[in-house]
């Protein structure tokens, strides 16, 4: 019995001793502590200090200290070091296969130029044109009121085809002294490579962040490159402006990862990131109105700290106001879905602090930011600018019923806008291509992890439930996190416009990359797929993080392999860019042309007019207007069935003084069922009529670039040919008609 007591006794003990340790750890008194301090001796007063005082100078705990972080600050180091490598490397890359694909130092002034395809060369013209004038001040007055580009036309160059990246470049290319050490072509696209090398640090990074280690930086970089088909222009057209553009988002999406996951330090990065996104492209703020719908969405569920919210929306306003200053009081920033979404979504806070349980209230003002422009949230995310005047002049349903099959139209702008590329649906071989690199298996697995966890995190906040701000691994919890909810829409928006337009693939084919490297490398994701499963044989933590090593490194091993070489291949295989008819054309319209001389053509053709010649022409390759869209319809009606003294008089109301016929669209084949522009221009016209299955024609005239060729009367009486290839015919507009039979 003695024996007995005494356990119990000791029992006793042991429960109050550990009782007390508690209530020391969480600060409050134990059950069995007295209320009344009075009562502690002065010893136990003084000796309290003196332990937490020991505890935090003992020579222990401050070599841990020391060791965590110099791990971290050694961690750091090596991270930053392999996400500047990456982009230099990858700007190497650029460089090289670029040299090789051109023959670019072999070649002169004019063949280098014609290298800048789909209509760019126009934006190198202007920084030409910047370079050339006698002042930095005198060419952007020039341009501000150019009248020698356009016919008959004094455009703001700088608003309408959004120059700041050349007028910057030409700057640097002044300031910096450049003139003696470099052409200014070579400063030119090496500005833009060094572009495409922040865009894919800003990925490294953002990989990087989300994920805890680098290595998914380095895999996300891979992807990308492996992928390069899908993941940017910059190959074949390196001024195009997205080529600008896209690197500031991709800045801005690493800095608002950040800002999410640790705190405010992001704010100026991503303020100063966002305004230049605004003013180098025209069409960012249609991207941005994309990436505000995440924001938006995570603020409706609570999902990231109001003052976070509040932060964002005053970046985007203050980067709008900004913008729409610099840019001559531009109206489309005004009128633009974000600045609508940005309105809703102050009024969504408003009232849902008036209703909290309501949560329809902030969809129900989505749908109103959205219904306030409807072709906003829909086809102005085209990934192309050209849609901007078909918008302005009321087209915009026509187009939506005409890409979804709602309704036929013969509006020629509208039907040429549907052939492009970028409006198309993607085709099967893009995701063969994904699939073959081996990011689409993995990133279809890591989005539906993050996505059913986010919708239990959502699921929480709906019930009530509080959300920990503090994340541990073993909580497995990944869906919890800001940044990565964040992240799952994102890419589910894009994702869902890239699936109805291939354009925006480029927009959404990066992010994939990222995201996917990031799951993969993630501790927390394969942590929270164990506590689905309820792993008990192996200790989870343990497995997610051999898994978070192992996979990528897999990965990693198994696209060295494949691809490494096809790199080193492209790199070392000389190809060869040689177009000498149209060298032959360029040289004869700089020697044989006079100054006064105005072009009309097609515009990609006459942008390269443009940058080799200098001379006027009736059309470009912008479609922000709609009188230059209406321009090149008519002259393109060279390839129509019209007569002469038609296509006489709409190249005479241009002021046009020479045409060029091309041949290839004269006698165009395309796989592309109808999207021939002389068939466009037969089904705008009338003269070609489909119904059930035939083709009626209806024109009493034969094909104008066909019939102009047999040099017989009525054609001889409007125009004279004067210069011919086998690629080019170009015939003067005749200013007196003679009349020859």
């Amino acid at each position: 019995m003695a024996e007995v007591r005494c356990r119990k006794v000791e029992e006793e003990q042991q429960q109050q001793q550990q009782q007390h340790e508690n209530s020391d750890f969480n600060g409050d008194p134990g059950p069995d502590a007295d209320v009344n301090d009075g009562d502690m001796g002065p010893d136990a007063n003084e000796d309290e200090p003196k332990e937490v005082e020991m505890d935090n100078s003992s020579p222990v705990r401050q070599n841990s200290n020391k060791y965590i972080l110099l791990q971290r600050c050694v961690k750091l180091f090596f991270g930053c070091l392999a996400a500047v490598t990456c982009g230099m490397m990858y700007a190497v890359y650029l460089s090289t296969y670029h040299e090789r694909k051109f023959w670019f130092s072999s070649r002169q002034d004019l063949e280098r130029e014609l290298t800048f395809q789909e209509g760019s060369g126009i934006y190198y013209y202007y920084y030409k044109h910047m370079l050339q004038a006698p002042s930095f001040e005198r060419g952007v007055y020039e341009l501000l009121r150019d009248n020698r580009t356009v016919s008959s036309q004094t455009i703001n160059a700088v608003e309408q085809l959004s120059l700041y990246p050349e007028l910057v470049t030409s700057l640097l290319y002044r300031l910096t002294g450049s003139q003696d050490v470099i052409e200014p072509v070579y400063f030119y696209i090496g500005v833009v490579f060094g572009l495409q090398a922040v865009y894919v640090t800003a990925l490294f990074v953002s990989s990087w962040v989300m994920s805890g280690t680098w290595v998914a930086g380095m895999l996300a970089v891979a992807w990308y490159i492996i992928n390069r088909p899908d993941t940017t222009k910059v190959d074949s057209a390196i001024p195009l402006r997205d080529n600008w553009a896209l690197p500031y988002f991709s800045c801005q999406v690493a800095a608002l990862t950040g800002f999410l996951s640790h705190g405010m330090f992001c704010y100026l990065l991503m303020s100063v990131t966002t305004f230049t996104f605004l003013v180098v492209w025209e069409c960012s703020h249609y991207v941005l109105f994309v990436q505000g719908l995440a924001v938006f969405l995570l603020d409706c569920f609570d999902l990231v700290p109001s003052r976070k919210v509040l932060t964002r929306k005053h970046v985007y306003l203050t980067s709008l106001l900004g913008a729409y200053m610099l840019q001559h009081q531009r109206y489309d920033l005004l009128s633009s879905p974000l600045l609508s979404l940005l309105i809703a979504s102050l009024l969504a806070r408003y009232f849902q602090v008036m209703a909290s349980d309501f949560h329809l209230i902030p969809f129900l003002f989505l749908l109103v930011s959205c219904s306030h422009s409807p072709e906003h949230g829909g086809l102005g995310l085209s990934h192309n600018s050209r849609l901007t005047s078909v918008f302005r002049h009321n087209t915009e349903n026509l187009f939506l019923e005409a890409k979804f099959g709602l309704n036929t139209t013969t509006d020629f702008v509208t039907n040429l806008l549907l052939c492009q590329e970028a409006f198309q649906t993607p085709s099967q071989d893009f995701f063969l291509r994904l699939t073959q690199a081996s990011v689409l298996p993995f990133y279809v697995l890591v989005l539906l992890v993050c996505l059913l966890s986010t919708l239990q995190a959502i699921y929480k906040r709906l019930s009530g439930e509080s959300i920990k701000t503090s994340k541990r691994l073993e909580d497995g919890h990944i869906g919890e996190q800001p940044e990565v909810i964040y992240h799952v829409f994102h890419t589910l928006l894009f994702g869902a416009l890239a699936m109805v337009f291939e354009g925006l693939k480029y927009l959404w084919t990066p992010y994939v990359c990222m995201f996917t490297a990031f799951g993969v490398c993630s501790p927390e994701l394969w942590m929270t797929v164990f506590k689905w499963l309820k792993l008990r044989s192996i200790h989870p933590v343990v497995l997610a993080l051999i898994l978070s090593t192992a996979v990528p490194t897999i990965i990693g091993f198994s696209l060295w392999r494949e691809y490494f070489p096809r790199v080193l291949s492209e790199l070392s295989e000389l190809q060869e860019f040689y177009d000498p008819d149209s060298v032959e054309l360029m040289n004869w319209i700089k020697t044989r042309v006079p100054a006064a001389a105005v072009f009309a053509g097609s515009p990609q053709l006459l942008a390269l007019v443009k940058l080799c010649s200098g001379w006027p022409v009736t059309s470009l390759p912008i479609y922000s207007d709609v009188e230059l869209l209406k321009r090149s319809e008519n002259a393109y009606q060279v390839y129509a069935m019209r007569s002469a003294e038609d296509v006489y008089k709409l190249l005479s109301a241009h002021k046009a003084t020479y045409v060029i016929v091309e041949e290839t669209l004269c006698h165009e084949m395309t796989p592309m069922k109808g999207c021939r522009i002389k068939d466009l221009l037969d089904y705008s016209n009338g003269h070609v009529v489909y119904d059930k299955g035939e083709m009626y024609t209806f024109s009493k005239h034969g094909r104008f670039c066909q019939e102009i060729k047999m040099n017989y009367s009525p054609y001889i009486n409007y125009f004279t040919r004067v210069f011919w290839n086998r690629s080019y015919h170009v015939y003067k507009v005749n200013s007196v008609i003679s009349f020859q039979y």
